[in-house]
């Protein structure tokens, strides 16, 4: 057996996620005085996320005030395919880091006027296993999965599919193309999280949007306590 990490690993790990905790509760203060809804977006890289806020941001945008948070490691091309769309969008390069943190947020908090915003909808960076740990102070925790990963990755992923609200199935043009199960991997992700709201769409042909879109609208806007996340 391969010993991964000791002890003191572990208590360096407890050591910042609860520094990162403590800066996610003064977000959650600032979030609550806008009065806005926070959604945390997470995927594997190449999953779709940009893709599916394009076509959210135009549908949702006549009837919400929507601000994009865009996490990379470096670059802004996602940023701009959202705000060619018209979104108003902040971009935060992570460098080598491989998610989005509370201290990160909070400097974008400190720098945007949100007033009179009412989604803040944050794409992390493209990835399954750090983004989960690290808290923003979210509402609402999205993953998005696409048919082109494979049915088995939520037992292989549990802990980013135990901890969101919402899994949303991509890329499904591509179901007659991929062996990909909709019910397996459903049924895979009930086991970890039985609540779950699941949606199967394609933002290419636009298919299943109206109904995450619905979701988003009108389920994210609930506020929970930070205990909760």
């Amino acid at each position: 057996m391969i010993k991964v990490h000791d002890s003191s690993d572990e208590h360096m790990l407890e050591r910042i996620l609860a520094g990162n905790d403590d800066l996610a509760a003064h977000n959650r203060e600032h979030f609550d005085e806008l009065n806005l809804t926070a959604v945390n977006i997470m995927s594997a890289p190449g999953a779709g996320k940009t893709l599916l806020l394009e076509a959210t941001v135009a549908a949702l945008a006549p009837k919400h005030n929507i601000f994009v948070v865009e996490g990379d490691m470096v670059g802004n091309l996602d940023a701009e395919r959202l705000r060619r769309v018209g979104a108003s969008v902040f971009q935060i390069c992570t460098g080598r880091s491989c998610h989005l943190d509370a201290q990160m947020l909070a400097r974008f908090l400190h720098t945007e006027p949100l007033q009179g915003v009412e989604l803040l909808l944050i794409e992390n960076v493209g990835n399954l296993v750090c983004p989960p740990d690290f808290t923003l102070a979210e509402h609402k925790r999205v993953v998005l999965l696409s048919v082109t990963e494979g049915d088995d990755k939520p037992i292989k992923y549990p802990v980013i599919f135990r901890s969101c609200d919402a899994v949303v199935f991509t890329k499904c043009d591509l179901l007659p193309y991929v062996d990909f199960s909709i019910d397996k991997a459903t049924e895979n992700i009930r086991v970890l999280n039985p609540g779950v709201e699941t949606f199967v769409v394609s933002s290419k042909d636009k298919t299943g949007l109206t109904d995450w879109n619905a979701w988003l609208s009108q389920k994210a806007p609930a506020k929970v306590a930070l205990s909760e996340i």
